[in-house]
């Protein structure tokens, strides 16, 4: 009797390996060649570009655009490939060229919700989505340069104290081989993420009925995108790690609002950023930190389920 039991349990497990195996291949079919291709662009834009993007950026200090200078600030932030734990030093050497705190945060939240190799891989999620990435994430760049205008006039939002601009990595004086070693630090810190986020997607296929992603996440309610939005707190990552899960949930009957809600408060609330954030904003600050990012999520999924 045990032995027919165990035959069962095992016949039971090999099915459910080869259901899993199906869809997690499938799903690593679809944006296999988009993560290559999104870490072969992060890697020759941090080797041949990144510090041209930042001596752009340092040079806008010497101008005298005020407020407006939040617009280019962000889209800086969105160019360059660093994360944020290489944009707090840097932001920090620009504070003390004596860079604007508008500026500055625009910068740093752009750089955190998005970087050219995400671009690549939000284009597997389709044109309206990676369209809904790119202007949520600028205007939340520009919504963010605009309050610390107004908020910091009398005393400095950031405390750069002890942070000192980053060491490059990409030294070698052989081209080829500085491009590739950037290639193989992007695989290492990506790759095992990206293969957690295609069998997550996999697993969520396979057990979760697209009836309850629908109820969830669906449709125009503000409940989805708020569901959404707090899912995105514990289960981002990475990035790259993210988009399967994405993909998935977006053909499962997510809404585009639901989706740009979770694309917003992940990255910006990812463990390893916040712990960065808290040093550099204090207690208060990061507080109102959380609170900018919550909202600005919610407005932005709302907003986006009106169009899409």
């Amino acid at each position: 009797m045990i032995e027919g039991v165990m035959e069962t349990l095992f016949a039971v497990l090999r099915r459910e390996f080869v259901y899993i195996w199906y869809y997690f291949d499938v799903q690593l079919r679809q944006i296999f060649w988009y993560w290559v291709i999104g870490i072969l662009l992060g890697s020759l834009i941090s080797v041949f570009l990144k510090d041209r993007i930042h001596g752009a950026f340092r040079a806008m200090s010497e101008s005298r655009m005020g407020i407006l200078g939040i617009i280019p600030a962000s889209l800086l932030g969105i160019a360059s490939p660093l994360c944020l734990y290489g944009t707090i030093p840097l932001a920090a050497s620009f504070s003390r060229s004596g860079m604007r705190e508008d500026w500055l945060a625009s910068f740093m939240m752009c750089s955190i919700l998005l970087n050219p190799q995400l671009i690549i891989y939000s284009t597997a999620l389709g044109t309206a989505a990676l369209t809904v990435r790119l202007v949520s994430c600028f205007l939340c760049g520009i919504a963010a340069g605009i309050l610390i205008h107004f908020a910091a006039k009398k005393k400095p939002f950031f405390d750069f104290t002890g942070f000192d601009e980053p060491k490059s990595r990409d030294t070698d004086p052989n081209i080829l081989m500085r491009l590739l070693k950037n290639i193989g630090r992007n695989i290492r810190a990506t790759g095992p993420w990206f293969l957690v986020g295609v069998l997550l997607s996999a697993l969520f296929q396979r057990y979760v009925p697209q009836e309850i992603m629908t109820d969830f996440f669906g449709g125009n309610e503000a409940f989805g995108v708020l569901m959404a939005a707090t899912v995105g707190v514990p289960l981002y990552a990475c990035g790259g790690g993210t988009i399967p899960l994405l993909q998935a949930w977006l053909l499962d009957g997510m809404s585009m609002g639901s989706a740009a809600a979770f694309m917003i408060t992940g990255p910006s609330t990812k463990i390893t950023n916040l712990g960065a954030l808290k040093i550099v904003l204090g207690m208060k600050h990061f507080v109102l930190y959380l609170v900018f990012v919550i909202l600005f999520s919610l407005a932005t999924g709302l907003a986006v389920n009106v169009f899409f």
